[in-house]
């Protein structure tokens, strides 16, 4: 069975690839998770993240934006002193502020899916890379939900950050032609 070149053979990574990445999301909790965990990888490897993700789960309510949003500076003192999670106060305060953002858009478009869906269309944007080599750090479409985000009131979230999060979330199928998940996910 042929999968992206990135996954290897970490059963972790293998799962992830296999059963979550590039899969369409429409739930505005996953979402929130996603941007908050890709958030959270910045500068660092993606295993970490995955390796983490259920410290993270424990430790930020579920990513219950709402819960999230009331977090004062003791919520982000037992943040910063969970050695479960990645103790980076800039990652720490951006989830709260994020969170809140999220609660925003969602009292103006309805849902966190709505407003991410439309800003790219309605539908995946799907590519045709034959190698991992050939995937852009971020696209136009990453450039210009960026902007938007920002504009929304979130924070870190460069085209990099968001280009990654559409990739997991499923705005981008990133997966190599020759990945049996490309033509599942088309």
């Amino acid at each position: 069975m042929l999968r992206c070149e990135w996954v290897g053979s970490d059963p972790l990574y293998v799962e992830y690839h296999d059963k979550e990445w590039g899969v369409p999301l429409h739930d505005d909790r996953r979402l929130f998770e996603f941007l908050v965990l890709e958030g959270a990888q910045a500068g660092l490897r993606w295993i970490t993240v995955l390796k983490k993700r259920a410290n993270y789960h424990k430790a930020m309510a579920g990513f219950n934006p709402y819960i999230i949003a009331k977090y004062k500076d003791k919520d982000i003192k037992r943040l910063l002193a969970d050695e479960g999670i990645i103790r980076n106060r800039l990652k720490v305060e951006s989830s709260i502020q994020n969170a809140k953002a999220v609660i925003e858009v969602i009292r103006e478009y309805g849902s966190f899916n709505s407003y991410l869906w439309e800003n790219i269309g309605g539908k995946p944007i799907v590519n045709k890379y034959k190698s991992t080599s050939e995937i852009p750090a971020y696209n136009v479409a990453a450039e210009q939900l960026s902007h938007n985000f920002k504009d929304q009131g979130f924070n870190f979230v460069g085209s990099k950050i968001v280009y990654s999060f559409m990739q997991a979330a499923g705005l981008v199928n990133d997966h190599i032609t020759s990945c049996f998940r490309y033509k599942d996910l088309v």
